[in-house]
């Protein structure tokens, strides 16, 4: 069956949006929390130049008697998709209310739960307001304010399911919430303390929080608690309070030891999670082992925001590189098939990203895309698999609580013959550095086409070039004739006008 790579946007134009998503809000002072926004932007002095004449997204400033070229905006907001409908009211009622520059970041380089600085900092923003979900990663070059929205929650009816799912009074229970929530954890709690002395509430924390972690207690995800059974977190259940997502799928397989059950406020249901965390967990031990078998490694890079991700690219391509792999460092945004089938000469892609967005589904993709946690599974032989997931990349760097070092590189005559599980071939690991290009004289003759097979030896991407009976275009020149310029073709490549007629 063939895969298709492009559409004729037709799916898009019929496309509905889903319910609140078109029609504005109306309690956006609530929604938005617009006084503890209004008092970040004034307390950070992120304000205009008196004098100035630029506009902002809710109207222009003050005039001034001498032109003055516009000033860049001050204070960038970033919204996502299904929040767009009301980025302009908010922007004219921050701008009303500090007396700042506003500017509505159009689209994100990435993930919208990501802080995107990089498009802030085009637009000469010195703060960020971002709104909706977010991954809580930390970031480095500006400050930023999260606004996840203040969604509504039936918290008698939210005690009430939890009642039902939990009727044993002293079990073990850590309540985690999606950020959306999160504001009314502090009346749940209120509700359900008195009845359960052992249950455990999250705390919502932005960037990594300072001093060291101690005994018993959690930071991961941006939550933030503490476990005092005897077992650790293995002794705890867990209840979510959000909808189904990838926020539940990634506690869920970090924290995979522990049982799940949630409790969804759209419908006002609870339930125990089904979901079969060792299935997922068996796809993506089957990814490892592609992972192993590949030669060649696309890194892609899912975000620039992230504090480390440097540090972690820099740390893949020396992993690869011992494990005798080639990798190619790829920046092509947002992935998705179509992007990704454009390289064909790379077996498996590495995602980058923060910790909410590294587990990609690639089911629908030509090759596989792993996480930086799964490929040191595969290329680092000291590392084993413990049961524990890992989705934050900064764990595996240097200093973080689960680095581990690399083995001793050993030469190729004495590697440890591997089988593979997929395949059933022979390979080797734990091999030294590639060869490097060969050092060719210094002449000034015309190299002979043979160096290509030469290359190809030592490149993988000219070994896949040699191998295909299309290279593309060649000049040929002296070998076609020469003709007047026709009429070509039009429309676009999907669909040009002259298609479905008969030809002559």
């Amino acid at each position: 069956m063939a895969t298709a790579f492009s559409s004729d946007g037709a799916a898009a134009l019929r496309r509905e949006l889903r319910p609140g998503a078109a029609a504005p809000r109306r309690d956006l002072d609530g929604f938005y929390e617009m006084g503890r926004a209004a008092a970040f932007v004034r307390d950070g002095g992120f304000r205009k130049v008196s004098g100035g004449g630029g506009c902002g997204a809710g109207g222009c400033g003050s005039a001034s008697p001498v032109p003055h070229p516009r000033r860049p905006p001050q204070v960038a907001l970033q919204f996502p998709d299904e929040l767009l409908a009301d980025a302009a009211a908010v922007a004219a009622r921050m701008e009303a209310a500090t007396g700042a520059e506003m500017y509505v970041l159009g689209d994100t380089t990435y993930g919208s739960c990501c802080v995107d600085e990089v498009a802030a900092e085009h637009g000469g923003a010195q703060a960020v307001l971002h709104y909706g979900p977010a991954c809580l990663s930390p970031c480095g070059k500006l400050p930023v304010l999260h606004i996840f929205g203040r969604q509504p929650l039936d918290t008698a009816r939210c005690a009430k399911a939890f009642r039902e799912l939990f009727p044993e009074r002293q079990r073990r229970v850590v309540v985690l919430s999606d950020l959306g929530y999160a504001h009314a954890m502090g009346e749940l709690e209120q509700q359900l303390c008195p009845e359960y002395p052992n249950i455990v509430f999250s705390r919502v924390v932005c960037g990594d929080p300072p001093g060291p972690t101690q005994p018993g207690e959690v930071r991961q995800f941006g939550r933030q608690f503490c476990v005092e059974a005897p077992g650790g977190l293995e002794d705890c259940a867990m209840f979510y309070v959000g909808a189904e997502g990838l926020a539940l799928t990634s506690f869920m397989l970090t924290w995979n030891r522990c049982p799940f059950s949630s409790f969804d406020p759209a419908t006002g249901c609870g339930r125990r999670e089904t979901l079969s965390v060792n299935r997922a967990l068996m796809r993506r031990l089957y990814l490892v082992e592609r992972a192993r078998d590949a030669q060649v490694v696309g890194i892609l890079v899912g975000t620039l925001g992230v504090v480390g991700y440097l540090a972690v690219l820099q740390h893949l391509r020396e992993l690869l590189r011992w494990a005798g792999k080639r990798s190619y460092t790829l920046a092509v945004g947002k992935p998705n098939p179509a992007k990704l089938a454009n390289f064909l000469e790379v077996d498996i892609f590495v995602l980058v990203a923060c910790a909410q967005n590294s587990l990609l589904d690639s089911s629908d993709f030509y090759r596989p895309v792993v996480t930086p946690y799964e490929l040191e599974l595969a290329c680092n032989p000291a590392r084993e698999w413990t049961g524990n997931y890992l989705t934050d990349f900064r764990d595996l760097l240097p200093g973080a609580c689960a680095h581990v070092e690399l083995p001793p590189a050993v030469p190729a005559a004495e590697a440890v013959p591997d089988i593979s599980l997929i395949t059933g071939e022979m390979r080797a690991t734990h091999l030294c550095d590639p060869p490097t290009a060969p050092q060719l004289p210094p002449s000034t003759a015309l190299a002979c086409r043979d160096q290509t097979r030469a290359l190809a030896e030592i490149s993988p991407a000219a070994s896949f070039l040699e191998s295909r009976s299309w290279r593309g275009l060649e000049q040929r020149l002296g070998q076609t004739p020469v003709s007047k310029a026709v009429q070509g073709r039009r429309g676009i490549a999907i669909a040009y006008e002259d298609e479905g007629r008969e030809q002559p």
